[in-house]
């Protein structure tokens, strides 16, 4: 008899346990109060995310009051954070007849603008403060970034020639006339960081003719002296001479001159196109 009477008394304690708490109906979107993201859907870097979800579980007071404590923090596929973490809390007083209703959590979550592609994903954590429970869920999301090989030292990626400054598409080959402008972007990284992820990147890109000649050099460094909660992973860079109408056809050759001011590096990266 003792042995039924402890099942029954346990199956009793069960049926009155408290749910748990649980973090639900996460969504990720790319408007304030819109719909969710698709499948495999892509954000890109700079972009704010939307995300909100909701809480079930939560306890109430004697006076019928909840209180939910919440932080929210993005991750890249490294696990280092986007953003500094957010925390807040939910206090609300619940009448018997809502005892159905979910919390609402809703944040902005801001990309930063130089990240690479991968799988991100957004950290909810919550506290019912009363019931001492605590729960966790991880949203994954997806970003298409610009790729920029990583390097341990400094050094110049990506160099493309543009036919104009505001061109999406470069050229190959790099082939120009006499009086045509020539653009050209390039990525640097493999710098070092300072404290608060500071950087100190500076270059200057000069035009060599055939003969090893130098025909004319930027006369001021352009630099990028700056700070962030998210490291940097490169430094995008651009520069645009303009051909004089008499000059000869030939093999012509930019060089880029890069200093890392943090890393006490410096690098040097030439390249080639051609007047015809």
């Amino acid at each position: 008899m003792r042995y039924c009477l402890v099942l029954l008394l346990a199956a009793a304690a069960s049926a009155v346990a408290p749910p748990a708490l649980q973090i639900v109906r996460p969504i990720v979107s790319q408007m304030d109060g819109g719909a969710p993201d698709p499948p495999g859907f892509e954000h890109v870097p700079g972009e704010t995310l939307f995300f909100s979800c909701r809480v079930t579980g939560w306890t109430k007071s004697p006076e019928e009051k909840i209180h939910i404590a919440y932080s929210i923090q993005a991750f890249d596929p490294k696990g280092v954070p986007l953003t500094e973490l957010y925390k807040n809390e939910i206090t609300a007083e619940v009448a018997p007849q809502d005892r159905e209703w979910q919390p609402k959590i809703a944040t902005e979550v801001p990309i930063p603008p130089l990240v690479g592609s991968g799988a991100y994903k957004i950290v909810v954590k919550a506290e019912d403060v009363l019931a001492k429970a605590e729960a966790q869920l991880d949203v994954p999301f997806q970003v298409r970034g610009h790729e920029v090989e990583a390097s341990d030292t400094l050094v110049v990626r990506n160099f493309r020639f543009y036919r104009a400054e505001d061109s999406t598409e470069p050229i190959d080959p790099a082939a120009y006339k006499p009086g045509d402008s020539v653009w050209a972007r390039f990525d640097i990284t493999g710098f070092k960081y300072g404290e608060k992820n500071k950087l100190d990147v500076s270059y200057v890109t000069s035009v060599i003719a055939p003969s090893g000649k130098v025909l004319w050099t930027q006369p001021e460094p352009a630099t990028e002296t700056t700070e962030s909660f998210y490291p940097k992973r490169y430094v995008p860079a651009s520069m645009g001479i303009n051909l004089q109408n008499t000059i000869r056809p030939g093999e012509f050759t930019i060089a880029v001159s890069v200093k890392d001011g943090v890393g006490g590096q410096t690098a040097e990266s030439k390249h080639t196109f051609k007047v015809e």
